[in-house]
């Protein structure tokens, strides 16, 4: 709890509070990219300890969220197979799809098992080497090493029963997008602790040059954010445009050299589509060719769907940083935690869910 503490302490967050409202002169926009942080944010009132002029904007930094409805519809033609088993980590299951969600489908008599690891997977698959066992393997950066040491270890041990439906993300591309976007008004964003802590910050500098903004790596306690707001207001309001590490304690340029030797082995760049923003570029990691075995999007490629969104659900404004989840005209009304249309309402780290929560009660 000493961690804890030291990082809520509200006395300093005070103080760092009114340091920014001495340095802002003008209106500025800054994007929090991780949903953790936007959680962080409402749940401690961050925002409302800010100026007026500072509007935070809620990222697209929710792997669930992002995760593009055509892989959750493939994930739930997958655990409707008999003598299949699909497993995924617990904040997946109630996302919906073009029609039902995982859920719905484990009601039904699929067999959908909830794991806190894909080792937890593997294990399923040794102990049911008569099913095909499918590992839903979605995430950013930061779940990455641990599905990549999965894919190594099936393919080490033989364990042809096991798969991943990967859809992995990239962050750095994502801030790219959201720069090059028409009418986009941000103007700095703090960056995800936690993915960095896997990467390294490196490749935010060239965004930082590219695009003109600053970028602060944040952690994700209230007096990490607000340090994070304040060195990003400090460099609008001086003209400068660059990255700087707030979360020194846990991040490094570099990041970890181990875990990115095993995602380098494992995983290949490809192009990706994000749910609310479209195919971005180089954006995401597939299996390499000498995991393709592994690859459950090659061993069920007959397996087809037909995708489609929400006529009236806008997550993926909300996403883009378009509006605020309250904007959405289904916000509160068809759309709740418990009738999530979209994603952003059903994550644990949706900004909708985190308005619903905290704005609304």
């Amino acid at each position: 709890m000493k961690h804890l503490e030291e990082y809520r302490d509200s006395t300093k967050a005070m103080q760092i509070a009114k340091q920014i409202a001495r340095l802002t002169t003008r209106p500025w926009k800054i994007m929090e990219v991780c949903g953790g942080q936007t959680h962080a944010i409402l749940r401690h009132g961050i925002d409302q300890l800010l100026p007026k002029q500072i509007e935070l904007i809620h990222g697209p930094g929710c792997p669930v969220c992002v995760t593009p409805i055509e892989t959750i519809d493939n994930a739930l033609a997958l655990a409707s197979l008999p003598g299949t088993i699909l497993c995924s980590f617990g904040d997946m299951l109630r996302v919906p799809g073009s029609r039902e969600d995982l859920i719905r489908i484990k009601g039904a008599g699929g067999d959908v098992r909830v794991v806190y690891s894909p080792l937890d997977a593997i294990q399923i698959a040794r102990n049911h080497p008569e099913k095909q066992v499918v590992f839903l393997a979605i995430g950013f950066e930061t779940t990455a090493p641990a599905n990549a040491m999965a894919a190594k270890i099936a393919k080490r041990d033989r364990i042809a029963n096991f798969s991943m439906l990967v859809a992995h993300v990239l962050v750095p591309p994502a801030i790219e997008a959201i720069m090059r976007s028409s009418g986009v008004t941000v103007n700095a964003f703090l960056a995800a602790g936690h993915v960095c802590a896997v990467t390294g910050y490196s490749d935010y500098h060239r965004l930082c040059e590219t695009y003109r903004v600053p970028i602060v790596v944040t952690g994700f306690e209230p007096l990490d954010l607000l340090e994070g707001i304040r060195r990003a207001v400090k460099q609008l309001e001086t003209g400068e445009h660059r990255l700087e590490n707030a979360y020194a304690r846990v991040v490094s340029e570099k990041g970890n050299i181990e875990a990115q030797k095993v995602i380098d082995e494992v995983f290949v760049v490809t192009d990706r589509v994000w749910r609310g923003l479209g195919l971005i570029p180089r954006s995401g990691w597939k299996l390499s060719p000498a995991y393709e075995a592994f690859d459950a999007s090659i061993k069920f490629a007959n397996v087809r769907v037909c995708s489609s969104e929400s006529c009236i659900c806008r997550s993926g404004d909300v996403l883009r940083g378009m509006i605020k989840p309250s904007q959405c005209p289904a916000f509160g009304k068809e759309c709740t935690p418990r009738t999530p249309l979209g994603a952003t309402m059903v994550s644990s780290e949706g900004a909708c869910a985190a308005h619903y929560q905290y704005r609304t009660s």
